[in-house]
């Protein structure tokens, strides 16, 4: 009830109404791909809203690889062409950088200016986005949260896009959406969770899902091994590059550690691998701790076939498109969730090319293989993330508390997801008269029952 009260306060009349405009089904005919129909529908429920002169609240979800950006971008093209502004946050600045360049070779020909602002930019640079942007040079900006400082003034900020929005506190997203008075707001998620348990948890929000891969996506091949076979990996990994193919290896951490000296490390790790695989091959690392340049120089050269084997932590977890790479092995899988695996898994398999991803476990014990399985059976994210759920539990909804207990204490997320659907429902349907009853027992008790 208390979700659904918050959706309704938030259902404001839009100060920047749109109207259907014949240059956005151009912008979309002229796509080099045709969108799948999951996309068509979910931008026609964000066109509704969006034109419908209320205030969109939107989150979007959607399995890794299924084509949230394009949808963004149709709608962020939409808001361009009919004089407005809008942004696009994302958590990293590789993601960020990543939006910037595919958003520019999308609406340069349309004379949509797009913008870059990030926290490691150089004052100078930084002066001279804060003027595009506050002049309406700029007509769609990405950036981090740098997009939240004071500093930046917009002129007429009408959408605001949140990409992989569970990486932002809930004030974050809110300091960006108060930056353009009542702008539209969606949100993207690739961290997919069932549809009841999704109505529950964001009940402030309405839902959109993209439950279709693009047409001619190949299922990825996965396995789940001990140690002992990392010769065999590395053999493989060597015969794909011999392919002109790429690699991940996702390590847990930066450097080693002698409190976890069992824990693959990147740094040492990729030397260790240089030394094993072929000195033709090009071994390269990344990390967190690395400036923003560093960051952006090792992915060009990644995108660019300079390197071979990127050994990186899960700074690669979100937004990584490169369609060559065709193998992701991710040491010590034991130590992550199986929601983060499979968002590791989606930096491969996402071109025309048959694609593999290897978990090697430090730990043989049965429990630990027997969850790792679970992404060995299966590539859908919604079942994956629903099995994750189970054994860690949903967090905190509101997204304040990260730390995997479930809240409820009487009933069972699981086990009464349809109760809790149905309560959603019926507060729906019914809350103005339920408010009341609320503010009369309020009176009658002289406190807050809700």
């Amino acid at each position: 009830a208390a979700l659904q009260a918050i959706r309704i306060k938030n259902y404001k009349p839009s100060s920047h109404v749109m109207t259907q405009d014949k240059r956005l089904e151009g912008f979309v005919n002229d796509l080099p791909y045709e969108l799948t129909a999951a996309q068509k529908r979910v931008y026609e429920e964000i066109e509704k809203d969006m034109t419908g002169g209320m205030t969109m609240n939107r989150l979007v979800q959607g399995d890794v690889g299924s084509g949230k950006t394009i949808v963004a971008a149709i709608a962020l093209f939409a808001c361009a062409t009919q004089g407005y502004q809008g942004v696009i946050m994302a958590p990293t600045e590789v993601l960020a950088n990543q939006h910037f360049k595919e958003l520019t070779g999308l609406f340069e020909p349309y004379g949509i200016h797009v913008a870059l602002l990030t926290g490691s930019m150089t004052a100078k640079e930084k002066r001279e986005a804060y003027q595009e942007i506050a002049e309406h040079r700029a007509d769609v900006i990405v950036g981090t949260h740098a997009l939240i400082q004071d500093k930046v003034e917009y002129d007429n900020l009408a959408l605001v896009v949140t990409d992989e929005q569970h990486r932002f506190g809930v004030r974050q997203r809110e300091k960006l959406s108060l930056k353009g008075g009542t702008p539209h707001v969606l949100v993207m998620s690739a961290t997919p969770i069932p549809r009841t348990l999704a109505i529950i948890m964001y009940g402030d929000l309405d839902i959109s899902v993209i439950n279709e891969l693009p047409a001619g996506r190949i299922p990825i091949k996965n396995c789940v091994v001990d140690e002992s076979y990392r010769p065999k990996a590395q053999a493989f990994i060597r015969a794909e590059v011999k392919k002109g193919h790429q690699v991940y290896v996702v390590c847990p951490m930066v450097e080693e550690s002698e409190a976890l000296d069992d824990v693959a490390n990147v740094v040492e790790y990729s030397e260790d691998l240089s030394q094993k695989l072929d000195s033709s091959i090009h071994v390269a690392y990344l990390h967190g701790k690395m400036t923003g340049d560093e960051k952006n120089r090792i992915l060009t050269d990644f995108y660019e076939k300079k390197v071979d084997v990127l050994v990186s932590t899960t700074v690669i977890e979100v937004g990584i498109n490169n369609p060559n790479a065709t193998v992701m092995m991710v040491e010590n899988a034991e130590r992550f969730g199986l929601a983060a695996l499979h968002q590791l898994r989606g930096r491969v398999g996402r071109g025309n090319l048959q694609s593999y991803c290897i978990f090697i476990s430090g730990k043989k014990n049965k429990e630990v293989m027997e969850r790792l399985n679970v992404l060995a059976d299966s590539n859908d994210g919604f079942y994956i993330a629903g099995e994750d759920l189970k054994r860690r539990g949903p967090g905190d909804f509101f997204g304040i508390r990260q730390s995997g207990d479930v809240l409820f204490k009487m009933g069972d997320i699981y086990k009464h997801a349809d109760m809790l659907k149905a309560a959603s429902d019926v507060y729906e349907k019914y809350g103005d008269r339920i408010r009341t009853e609320f503010d009369r027992r309020n009176e009658m008790y002289g406190k807050p029952i809700l």
